[in-house]
């Protein structure tokens, strides 16, 4: 079971488009996995879950982390800073492995859960912050970047006709997945039971993703659903709207091809600016809640909402991007980040609840949604075959972001206060709007040829 070598004796057919895009048609997906693709999107949304609460409950900790182990709050947001560095580092070598045969799905998602349950020992035991800086911010981090890239890519692989959508429910579960955990944390965790609480935790966590990555597996290479024809335009109207927004790649480009073209780093640094926004939203909106005065339940509500429209908006924008496309979608997101950081600012200074919750959902879900559009986006311009360690390649952008947004958020929030901060952060959201603008699928014509069938398809003697 690798994403490069699968054999079958079911019949088949390659057939290529004019621009030399190869499709592999003929096998259904109960063929080849013995259930329906729809699972393919259950199992990597749990997997999803599992590792959620690493990043996006982390924060409602700290207060008890600080009593418990006398670390102070820069150890504590370095500390969210190493596991985000380690979570992106991991995407491109984990996806060159993946897609050589050598990591399957099901042992990257194994290895995934050992990491999330390292990471809460650690946690709850370490002597050191050194320790928990190993512990947590690598071996979790690794681990959850593992189960990351394997689920957002495989869903991708399985809905190569419109993925959009599908890809963001899956990222969502990165997000509303660690609510529960951010009340237990904020709520109910405390130097009594810390320890307890955060093993039961990485037990449950680990869990999830385990169970759920023993049910992975990838189609073959090129594989293309038979009901929806490669080489002429779908009867069914949500396909061809989808196929017509977001036209599949000219070819499968390989990740030295992909890393020459100059639309590939201007995703990274896109993504790199709109990431380190949402981490540090995520890492300094409790601290500032509190700070201007608010209640620590309102805090943890602000973060849970926060948390859920961060995921639900994930899936909502990939649906979105599916009828109207990819780039025009995150145009609008990163517009929206911007302007929320404004926001959130503003009724923290104003002490207006209920404008601190509302601009805390709408910072969340900008902040959510520019995942899901980057990993869409990636397989839309490059293709799927590669899409691991293409999307490793601009995801690895979040190897900066996370520093930047946690560590570096920290220095700034130091010198300039959290006005100053904020003001940086929906500027540099703004930005990012103008340069989307520029994100174009490289070797595609200004005008689609018609695309036809290879008059001697590869696969033709197998059938």
């Amino acid at each position: 079971m690798t994403t490069t070598d699968f054999s079958t004796s079911l019949p088949y057919r390659e057939v290529t488009d004019r621009n030399g895009r190869v499709y592999r048609i003929g096998e259904t997906d109960r063929d080849i996995m013995g259930r329906p693709r729809w699972t393919m999107v259950l199992f990597p949304w749990m997997g999803m879950l599992g590792i959620s609460s690493s990043e996006y409950a982390f924060t409602s900790a700290e207060d008890t982390l600080h009593e418990a182990h006398l670390w102070n709050s820069g150890h504590i947001f370095w500390l969210m800073g190493v596991w985000v560095f380690f979570q992106a580092a991991v995407a491109f070598p984990a996806g060159q492995l993946r897609e050589s045969g050598k990591l399957p799905a099901r042992y990257a998602m194994m290895l995934g859960a050992l990491g999330t349950i390292c990471g809460y020992v650690s946690l709850a035991f370490a002597p050191h912050v050194i320790v928990a800086y190993i512990g947590f911010g690598m071996f979790s981090g690794v681990g959850a970047g593992l189960v990351y890239a394997t689920c957002v890519n495989m869903v991708g692989k399985w809905y190569p006709e419109r993925k959009g959508g599908k890809t963001g429910l899956v990222n969502g579960g990165f997000a509303y997945g660690s609510v529960p955990f951010v009340f237990l944390f904020t709520s109910y965790m405390d130097l009594s039971n810390y320890q307890g609480v955060l093993v039961m935790v990485g037990l449950i966590c680990c869990s999830v993703v385990a169970f759920a990555g023993w049910f992975f597996k990838d189609p073959p290479k090129n594989w293309w659903p038979p009901h929806v024809d490669p080489l002429r335009m779908t009867d069914d109207p949500k396909i061809r709207r989808a196929l017509e927004k977001n036209p599949p790649a000219v070819k499968q480009y390989t990740p030295r091809e992909a890393a020459h073209t100059p639309v590939l780093w201007m995703m990274w640094f896109c993504l790199l600016c709109t990431a380190g926004i949402n981490i540090f939203g995520i890492a300094f909106q409790v601290p500032f809640g509190k700070d201007m005065g608010f209640a620590g339940g309102i805090v943890a509500t602000a973060m849970s909402l926060k948390a859920i429209v961060n995921g639900t908006g994930r899936g909502v924008i990939g649906w979105i991007s599916d009828r109207y496309g990819r780039r025009n979608t995150l145009i609008i997101v990163c517009v929206v980040l911007g302007t929320a950081q404004f926001g959130v600012l503003v009724s923290g200074q104003m002490g207006s609840m209920p404008f601190f919750l509302f601009c805390s959902m709408v910072s969340g879900f900008g902040g959510g949604a520019i995942f899901p559009l980057f990993a869409a986006m990636t397989a839309d311009y490059f293709g799927e075959n590669n899409n691991a360690s293409n999307y490793g390649m601009v995801y690895s952008s979040k190897l900066i972001s996370g520093l930047v947004g946690s560590g570096m958020g920290a220095v700034v929030v130091d010198a300039w206060d959290y006005e100053g901060a904020f003001v940086m952060a929906g500027s540099i959201g703004l930005a990012s709007a103008v340069l989307a603008l520029f994100l174009k699928a490289p070797g595609r014509p200004q005008a689609q040829k018609k695309i036809v069938p290879n008059p001697q398809p590869l696969g033709e003697e197998m059938a």
